[in-house]
């Protein structure tokens, strides 16, 4: 392989790992301040145990977290030194900013942990909110960078040149409000359907026992609901995003959905994949006139299609896939939630059966797939620009050489850190089972 397939393997690769971190990290905090505050508002222990627990695991996962952004940063620099030259001009008030929105989660994530039981509950609530807010707004500027290369604003290039540099209008590029919208709704989602996971898990290691269960029903129905909300928001962000795409990617929506020529009343292909030879969506099931409606909220609007593009410009045609898996993973926890729902707050019933229990199981690792599949989807469907229309991707890689090398010892490094993630949390969970800490007397404040 060469240095550009080397480079954008080693690199995506480190995002892939990193996201997994990154979307915890926002998506956690959530729902240990919604813990908080139940417990405040209903004095039941078991939401403070709850939220006591999770942060165990947030810490867990921010302490892998930093390291690996690290080091995406640092291969920023190294594997892509003609895109970090504009980045540095044109776009480093995210990066700078950033800073201080770490510094205010990593503040507050150690006040939360350790000075629980010494701060007021009003305190506890204020804490935890600004890790939230830290976290979160970690994500949006980080990932603007990334909106900045699908919608790049605030500079031109002048026979080779940077000229003309509005570092706000970098910043505040069209794509800036959408995308920072669907990276933590998104998140929110990944959180609470993961807690859903293992709540539905646990249940189904305790049918017998009434005490455990009632806990992690409890655990699994705010992870439903909470996962359930979000799903539906990614989804109506996901159609604002397919609308940025018409409007500013037209060949990126043409090769998400296999659209080879310029149509009106455009249809959208659901399943299948992208055939280059036939230029059709094989095996696919086409909704008439449905993607000129997503385009632009009218049925009659006219969808470029691949082929008024040269062939160079045309993302890889396997973006259809990923997108039909996002979208997919997206509608199917959006039914989970609504099944779950539906079973214990309609019909009122206070067990669920085990097939169900089955189903919601799984619902963490799909959502954090669709993370996943979404952000591929985002980086390769703008090939091959790193800059969409100013840069190319073979532009900007280094010429350094031994890209294999690393790309072989980063592979490692993650797979030695994912294990160790595991068997910390295991371990620690096992030697701190959650009957002893709801056998602990008092209020639950003591759980602290």
């Amino acid at each position: 392989m060469d240095d550009l397939v080397l480079a954008r393997s080693l690199f995506g690769t480190t995002m892939g790992f990193h996201i997994i971190f990154a979307s915890l990290g926002v998506g956690l905090p959530l729902m240990i301040l919604i813990a908080e505050l139940l417990f405040q508002k209903t004095k039941d222990p078991d939401y403070a145990v709850m939220a006591k627990r999770w942060t165990k695991g947030q810490a867990v996962l921010l302490g892998v977290a930093i390291p690996t952004g690290t080091i995406a940063g640092v291969q920023l620099a190294l594997l892509w030194p003609g895109f970090m030259e504009v980045i540095g001009r044109v776009m480093a008030l995210p990066f700078q900013i950033e800073i201080y929105a770490f510094f205010v989660e990593a503040l507050f994530m150690s006040i939360y942990v350790y000075a629980a039981d010494r701060i007021s509950p009003r305190m506890r609530i204020v804490s935890v909110s600004l890790v939230l807010i830290g976290a979160a707004a970690s994500a949006i500027l980080i990932t603007n960078v990334h909106a900045f290369e699908g919608t790049p604003a605030g500079f031109r290039i002048e026979n080779g040149e940077i000229v003309d540099v509005d570092p706000w209008a970098a910043f505040f590029n069209p794509s800036f409000i959408v995308t920072a919208g669907h990276v933590v709704v998104s998140a929110f989602m990944t959180g609470a359907f993961v807690i859903a996971s293992i709540a539905a898990y646990k249940m189904l290691r305790n049918m017998k026992n009434e005490r455990l269960y009632k806990f992690h029903r409890k655990a699994l129905m705010m992870g439903l609901i909470v996962g359930g909300i979000f799903s539906f928001l990614t989804a109506l962000n996901g159609h604002e995003s397919a609308q940025m795409l018409h409007e500013y990617q037209p060949e990126k929506l043409a090769a998400a959905e296999g659209l080879f020529e310029t149509q009106r009343y455009a249809p959208l292909a659901v399943g299948g994949f992208t055939d280059r030879e036939t230029q059709e969506v094989k095996w696919g099931i086409e909704i008439p006139w449905a993607l000129s409606f997503l385009a632009d909220n009218s049925f009659k609007t006219e969808v470029i299609g691949l082929n008024d593009f040269p062939e160079e410009y045309w993302p890889p045609l396997f973006v259809h896939t990923l997108f039909n898996a996002m979208v997919g993973i997206g509608s199917l926890l959006i039914l989970l939630s609504m099944i779950g729902f539906f079973w214990y707050k309609i019909l009122k019933r206070p067990h669920f059966p085990k097939w169900l229990l089955v189903l919601f199981v799984p619902s963490g690792i799909l959502s954090m797939l669709a993370i996943e599949f979404g952000w591929i989807f985002a980086c390769t469907g703008r090939q091959p620009w790193v800059i969409y229309r100013l840069l190319k991707t073979e532009d900007v890689v280094t010429a350094s050489g031994q890209i294999g090398t690393l790309f072989i010892l980063f592979t490692l490094v993650y797979v030695i850190l994912g294990l160790a993630v595991i068997l910390v949390l295991v371990y620690y969970f096992k030697r701190n089972p959650v009957e002893k800490e709801l056998d602990k007397p008092g209020d639950g404040v003591s759980v602290y």
